[in-house]
C-alpha cells in the first residue's frame, strides 16, 4: 500500500539551521521539499568530487570485469586522492589509445612505400629536389609529363604506388601521400611503446580494484553531503525565521514532534494539499514486496495519489510468466539456476526477495508445463505423459482462456476503482466499463474463434455504455455531463475491446516457445545417436537450441508479461506511474 504522508514545516532561528539539519539527518525521516535551488561554491565542489569518484568506480568495475583474480575489499586509502589518480590513469590510457589508432593509420598508409626518413625528404625540397609519393591508376602513368622521374614502388588492385622526382611540385590529378612525422620502423616502435605503456597503466589500475567498494561508500557519503548542503541553502527564510519543509510517513509524526520539542523548533504538521508534489512510500507484507525488484528494474513508481498494484502485479505476472515460458523443463532449469545463484550470491545481498520471486516464477512455469504436458517441447514425449488439463492442449480453448484472463484482469482494475470511488455515483461508470469488457470478451470469441455470440451478452453492450455515459462525470447541467460521458465512451470503448484481445499474445508467444523447442528436438533426433559423432552433433543441437529458447524466454517476459501489467492493466486502473520515491535526508557513514 502507498503510505499516507504528512507535510511538515519546521521553524527555527538562522543560527540553528545547520545543527537542525544535522539532527534531521540523524533522524532520517524527513523528505525535503526545497524552497529555493541555488548552486553555491560548496555544492559545486561536492558535485565535482562525485563525478570524479563515480568515474573512478566505473573504471575499476570495467577493470575488475577483465580480471579473473578474486578481489577482496580494502579500505586503507585516501579515497579523494585515489579517485583522482585512477581517473588520471584512465585519461592517459584513452589518450594513448587515440595516439595508437593514429599510429596504426599512419603505418597502414606507409607500409606500401617501405621505410624512409620523412625529414630527409623534406630537406631535399629545400635543395630544389621534390619527391612526391603518388597513387596512380594502372595505365595512367603514360599520361604523366615527360620531364618527371618516375619510380614504381608497389601496386595492387588497379593502383600503383610511384615516387615522382622533379625540381618542383607538379600539378598532378592523383592522390599524394601526406608525409608522416617519422619513418615506418619508428612508427612501429612508437606503437609498441604505446602498447607497453597502456598495459603498465592498466596493471596499475588493477592494483586499485580492491578499493572499489570504499569508493562506492565515499560516493554515497558525498551524495548525502551534497543533499545536506543543498538543503541548507534551499531552506526558506521569512524575516528572522528560517524554515524547512518536507514530508514524513503518517506514523512518524510523534518522532519528529519529540525531536522538535527537544530542539525547541516550531512545527506545523498537516495533510498534503492537492497541489503538493508528494513522494511515494510503499509498504507491503514481505510476501508481496518480493515483486519490488521488478519495479526497481523498470524504474517505475506510482504517484502518491495513485494506487499500489503490487499484489495484482505479483499474481498475474506469475501467471503470465508460466504461460509465456510454458514449459516444465524450462521452469525446472530456471529453478535450478535460481538455487545456484542464491547459493553463490545470497551472502552478498541484504535483500533476498529476488530469489523468492524467481522461485515463484519458475514454479509457475513448471505448473503450466504440467497442465499442458510440455517438457522441453511436446512432440518427443511418450503417450503416457499426459496433460493434467487436456482442454489446454486445444488451441481454441487456450485462446478463449487468454480472452477470459484479459477480461478478468482488466475487470479487477475497474472493480478496484469502483470500490475506491464509493459512495459517489461516479463509481457506476467503472461498473459500466466492467460490463463493456465482458461484452468485448464474448465479441472476441465470436470474431476470433468463430463462437456463437450469446443473446444475453448484448446486454453488456447496452448496460455498460449507459452507465459510462451517465455517470462518468455527472453535473448539474445534465446534458454537459452526458456529453463528457459520451466522449469518454467513444474514446475508450474500442481500446477496451482491443485490450482484451491483446491478451492472446500469451497464447502466441507460448506456442512459439513450444514450436521452437519441438523444432530443435526434431533436428537433433533426425541426426540420431547411432555413433559417437552423430550423438555429439545431436546433443550439441539440442543444448544450443534449448539454450536459445531459454534466453529468449526472459525477453518475452519483459516485452509481454510486464507490458500487460504496466500498460493495459495500469491504464484501466488509471495509474500514470508519475511518482518519485520517498528519499529522506539521512546520514550515511563511511565504512
Amino acid at each position: 500500500m502507498i503510505v499516507p504522508m504528512k507535510k511538515v514545516v519546521l521553524l527555527m532561528q538562522p543560527k540553528d539551521a545547520g545543527s537542525a539539519l544535522e539532527s534531521l539527518r540523524s533522524l532520517g525521516l524527513l523528505h525535503i521539499e526545497h524552497q529555493q535551488l541555488s548552486r553555491s561554491q560548496e555544492t559545486g565542489a561536492i558535485q565535482d568530487e562525485i563525478q570524479v569518484v563515480d568515474k573512478a568506480i566505473k573504471v575499476l568495475l570495467e577493470q575488475q570485469c577483465l580480471t579473473a583474480d578474486k578481489v577482496t575489499g580494502r579500505h586503507d586509502i585516501n579515497w579523494k586522492n585515489t579517485a583522482g589518480h585512477i581517473v588520471d590513469l584512465d585519461m592517459r590510457i584513452n589518450n594513448l589509445k587515440e595516439d595508437s589508432l593514429d599510429l596504426r593509420n599512419q603505418i597502414s598508409q606507409c607500409e606500401p612505400w617501405g621505410d624512409f626518413d620523412p625529414l630527409a625528404v623534406a630537406d631535399l625540397s629545400k635543395k630544389q629536389v621534390y619527391l612526391g609519393f603518388y597513387q596512380v591508376p594502372t595505365g595512367e602513368i603514360k599520361n604523366l609529363p615527360g620531364n618527371l622521374i618516375v619510380k614504381k614502388i608497389s601496386g595492387s588492385a588497379g593502383m600503383v604506388n610511384y615516387i615522382i622526382i622533379a625540381s618542383r611540385k607538379p600539378d598532378l590529378p592523383f592522390k599524394e601521400l601526406s608525409l608522416p612525422k617519422m619513418g615506418l620502423n619508428k612508427l612501429r616502435q612508437r606503437l609498441e611503446e604505446d602498447i607497453e605503456v597502456i598495459s603498465s597503466l592498466k596493471e596499475e589500475i588493477t592494483k586499485y580494484v580492491p578499493y572499489r567498494h570504499t569508493l562506492i561508500e565515499a560516493k554515497k557519503f558525498l551524495e548525502n553531503e551534497l543533499e545536506f548542503q543543498r538543503t541548507l541553502r534551499g531552506m526558506g527564510k521569512d524575516g528572522e525565521i528560517t524554515y524547512v519543509t518536507g514530508y514524513i510517513p503518517f506514523d512518524a509524526v510523534a518522532q519528529i514532534e519529540k525531536v522538535s520539542r527537544f530542539q525547541q523548533w516550531g512545527i506545523i504538521v498537516r495533510d498534503p494539499a492537492q497541489e503538493d508534489i508528494v513522494p511515494t512510500l510503499i509498504r507491503n507484507p514481505r510476501w508481496v514486496s518480493i515483486v519490488d525488484p521488478i519495479f526497481k528494474m523498470i524504474e517505475i513508481i506510482p504517484g502518491y495519489r495513485e494506487l499500489d498494484m503490487s499484489l495484482w502485479f505479483l499474481l498475474f505476472f506469475s501467471i503470465f510468466f508460466g504461460m509465456l515460458i510454458g514449459d516444465a523443463g524450462y521452469g525446472a532449469t530456471f529453478l535450478m539456476l535460481t538455487f545456484m545463484a542464491q547459493k553463490k550470491w545470497s551472502r552478498k545481498l541484504t535483500d533476498k526477495s529476488v530469489f523468492i520471486l524467481f522461485y515463484i516464477l519458475s514454479s509457475s512455469a513448471i505448473i503450466w508445463g504440467l497442465l499442458t504436458a510440455t517438457f522441453f517441447g511436446q512432440e518427443w514425449l511418450p503417450t503416457y505423459f499426459r496433460p493434467l488439463m487436456p482442454a489446454l492442449k486445444n488451441d481454441k480453448n487456450l485462446q478463449a482462456f487468454c480472452f477470459f484472463l484479459g477480461a478478468t484482469h482488466l475487470s479487477i482494475a475497474h472493480l478496484w476503482r469502483f470500490i475506491t470511488k464509493l459512495p459517489s455515483v461516479i463509481a457506476l461508470a467503472d461498473a459500466g466499463w466492467i460490463s463493456v469488457l465482458w461484452g468485448g470478451f464474448f465479441l472476441a470469441r465470436t470474431l476470433v474463434l468463430g463462437d456463437f455470440f450469446p443473446a444475453a451478452a448484448k446486454w453488456f453492450f447496452i448496460a455498460g455504455p449507459i452507465l459510462v455515459v451517465f455517470f462518468s462525470s455527472p453535473r448539474k447541467n445534465v446534458f454537459q455531463g452526458i456529453g463528457i460521458g459520451l466522449g469518454n465512451l467513444l474514446l475508450n470503448i474500442v481500446n477496451s475491446f482491443t485490450d482484451v484481445v491483446s491478451y492472446i499474445r500469451l497464447f502466441a508467444v507460448g506456442l512459439a516457445t513450444v514450436a521452437v523447442a519441438d523444432s530443435f528436438n526434431a533436428m537433433g533426433m533426425s541426426i540420431g545417436y547411432s555413433n559417437l559423432l552423430r550423438g555429439a552433433m545431436a546433443s550439441l543441437i539440442l543444448i544450443l537450441g534449448h539454450a536459445l529458447n531459454l534466453a529468449l524466454g526472459p525477453m518475452s517476459i519483459l516485452v509481454h508479461g510486464i507490458r500487460l501489467n504496466v500498460l493495459e492493466f495500469s491504464n484501466h486502473l488509471d495509474i500514470k506511474w508519475s511518482g518519485f520515491a520517498y528519499n529522506p535526508l539521512k546520514w550515511h557513514k563511511l565504512s
